[in-house]
């Protein structure tokens, strides 16, 4: 400590010719360095999984058209019936999706565009849905 004791109480230098550099600039300087931008998402979105769409059987699709046409038979228009539906949700990124398990509200079954209407004025598409309770 000794050998600095000449200049340890000393102020600052400041420079006549330059400002100080603000801190906001001067944390920049020690931020990391990224020279493959965008690779850390591309490892990521590679290593996210997807499952394959269930092909149903014939028997599975016959219990499921059998409870849609007595959801039709029993829905008067203005109706809201509610449900438990499993349903495949394609990925937008990459082959597969997922499957998803959701309490709704139908308020319509639209057979021409062969989907359900729910409350909240999303669709599902018959053909995507695995079970319906």
């Amino acid at each position: 400590m000794e050998k600095y004791a000449d200049i340890i109480n000393l102020e600052k230098p400041v420079s006549k010719k330059h400002p100080p550099m603000p801190l906001q600039n001067r944390a920049a300087q020690f931020m990391p360095f990224a020279a493959l931008v965008g690779y850390d998402d591309e490892v990521s979105e590679a290593g996210r999984f997807t499952r394959e769409r269930i092909e149903l059987t014939e028997e599975k699709q016959s219990e499921l058209n059998e409870k849609l046409t007595e959801m039709i038979g029993s829905h008067e228009p203005g109706d809201t019936l509610s449900a438990t539906v499993t349903y495949f949700v394609p990925d937008e990124l990459k082959e597969g999706g997922e499957y998803v398990t959701k309490q709704v509200n139908i308020i319509k079954i639209d057979t021409f565009k062969k989907c359900l209407v729910l409350e909240d004025k999303s669709i599902i598409l018959i053909k995507d849905i695995y079970s319906f309770d």
